[in-house]
């Protein structure tokens, strides 16, 4: 019998969303992993340049701004973009995120201002807003469920290797070139990247999408919402300049923003309930796998950044390691979560199956968490660092993993607003936990510090004035300058013991983070547990629902 290319082409579509030939959609993933790792890195590359930019523009009061401005950015148009990829098509939308963010990138090079910077910054996030998870839609137009398990495991892989290259490129390019080059740097890189994509990427959108039917109204209460949500959590791990502490969760910068962003979200669901196009589809809940694997995600997101955050500044605070090192002694936390990214999805495409991996790697995640709460300022490398990697191979598999099965179980025509809003809900859990981990570790060791002192000999009343000073005692070098300058000569020989005492405060309140990690990890575990264990096959998973009043359109 002979084949038509009617035939032809439906084989193609069962096979993939989107068939393109073999060669153009390699090129096309090359792109797409190249513009993800450059937005993945920009969020590292920043923190060892940002001493020298806040020096150099005078800007200390306004330094955590420059990473705030783009995270507020980021996390406010992931889920616009993914929607309006669906609409629109992913390749204007990719395109567009792209020279959104190397003007923003050249632009930063270019600042002379912290204001302008920031900014400028601010252009930059619009543009990674797009980014991540139009680029991880388009995966899931280009494979099949089966295959896209292989191609997401790389995406993950490239977040763990942008922590381990941005420090060193952020540490070298600034200590010699010049700190504006780490922004100059990613233009090259994506304007390749660029040209790619508007040759090769087909462009995917649904045919009868109508632009009137989009929710502004809800984009615009949306925006409302997470500004202050974000900013409020922000303002949680930023000292304030008035008393030297963290400001309390009731404090209007805090609890007040967050209140405020709470009230707009709860508007913007309502909102989102009625429209017809809404940004974040709740209809999609009810199913009950898409439901689990969102939890998941938001909680392996509050699980995830206390040990890349914190366990560098405890190499730098307790073991006098430099800024730009401190990032490679936590290479096995990074090295398994890019192994555990890498397999998972190899796992899931040669075996279509994917709970019990989802659950294995949850136990990994536990295992390493309860180890990592008995650190201590004596721990050893080699036994943090099996800590570190256990940890790391439970926390790879869920940045590929819940991907795979979110685009699994939604139709195509929706496919761009189901990823961002995992994507969104990783980005929020991960704000969340950091705001919770800056409140626990500056509690814990303000807690622990009378008693390490107290074990190293250290008088009740100078007890007493160090813990007046427990902000600079946390800093690199605990502050041993500003001890030798202010304690009177007959003290000065206790120095030595109070930096072991607050060295093993500083470890023991790091230590404590981890049951964050602990908590957020059990509950994720038991996510998976909720998981049906159905099989993905290499055409459209079986329980999905396909949505035929939406055929995409390939131009």
């Amino acid at each position: 019998m002979e084949v038509t290319p009617e035939v032809r082409n439906a084989v193609a579509r069962a096979e993939a969303p989107v068939a393109i030939d073999h060669r153009a959609r390699m090129a096309v993933f090359g792109a797409v992993l190249m513009a993800m790792f450059l937005a993945a890195l920009d969020q590292t590359v920043v923190g060892t340049a940002l001493p020298r930019i806040v020096t150099d523009l005078n800007g200390a009061s306004l330094y955590v701004w420059v990473v705030t401005a783009y995270l507020v950015s980021s996390s406010i148009t992931i889920p616009i973009y993914g929607k309006f990829s669906d609409v629109y098509g992913r390749k204007p939308m990719l395109i567009g995120g792209v020279c959104l963010f190397l003007a923003g990138s050249w632009l930063s090079g270019l600042s002379q201002t912290m204001n302008e910077l920031i900014a400028f910054r601010a252009l930059q996030g619009l543009g990674a807003g797009a980014i991540m998870p139009v680029a991880m839609a388009v995966i899931g137009d280009l494979f099949t469920p089966r295959e896209r398990g292989r191609y997401q495991g790389l995406f993950g892989a490239v977040f763990g290797l942008s922590f381990l290259v941005g420090p060193f490129a952020g540490g070298w390019i600034t200590d010699n070139i010049s700190w504006h080059w780490v922004f100059y740097v990613n233009v090259p890189f994506g304007v390749a990247a660029l040209v790619a994509l508007a040759l090769l990427l087909p462009n995917v959108r649904r045919q009868n999408a109508r632009v009137q039917d989009l929710d502004y109204i809800g984009i615009v209460v949306f925006a409302a919402g997470v500004v202050p949500l974000l900013v409020g959590l922000t303002n949680k791990g930023v000292l304030n300049s008035a008393t030297g502490q963290l400001y309390n969760w009731s404090d209007p910068n805090v609890g007040g923003l967050l209140l405020v962003g709470t009230l707009l979200l709860a508007i913007f669901f309502f909102l989102e309930s009625k429209a017809k196009e809404p940004i974040i589809p709740l209809d999609l809940f009810r199913n009950r796998d898409y439901s689990v694997s969102m939890v998941a995600v938001f909680l392996f997101g509050i699980a995830m950044f206390t040990a890349v955050i914190f366990m560098p500044r405890f190499y730098q605070t307790v073991r006098g390691i430099s800024a730009t090192a401190s990032g490679y002694y936590i290479w096995p936390l990074l090295v398994g979560l890019m192994g555990g990214s890498i397999g998972t999805g190899q796992l899931i495409s040669r075996f279509g199956r994917y709970k019990w991996l989802m659950s294995g790697s949850s136990v990994l995640l536990l295992v390493g968490a309860f180890l990592a709460t008995h650190l201590t300022a004596s721990t050893g490398n080699w036994t943090l660092w099996l800590w570190l990697l256990i940890l790391g191979a439970g926390l790879g598999p869920s940045m590929a993993g819940f991907t795979v099965l979110v685009q699994s179980f939604v139709p195509l025509s929706r496919m761009g607003a189901a990823t961002s809003t995992l994507t969104f809900l990783r980005q929020i859990g991960a704000s969340i936990g950091l705001a919770i981990a800056g409140t626990v570790f500056s509690s814990e060791f303000q807690s622990q510090l009378p008693t390490t002192l107290s074990q190293q000999g250290v008088p009740n009343p100078l007890i007493s004035q160090l813990l007046k000073l427990s902000g600079v005692l946390q800093g690199v070098g605990n502050g041993a300058g500003l001890l030798n300058q202010t304690l009177p000569a007959q003290v000065q020989p206790l120095i030595p013991h109070i930096i072991s005492g607050v060295n093993n405060a500083f470890a023991t309140a790091v230590g404590s983070l981890f049951w964050i990690t602990l908590v957020a990890g059990s509950l994720a575990f038991f996510c998976t547990l909720l998981l049906r264990d159905r099989e993905l096959r290499h055409g459209r998973v079986a329980e999905t629902v396909v949505d035929r009043a939406a055929v995409p359109a390939v131009t």
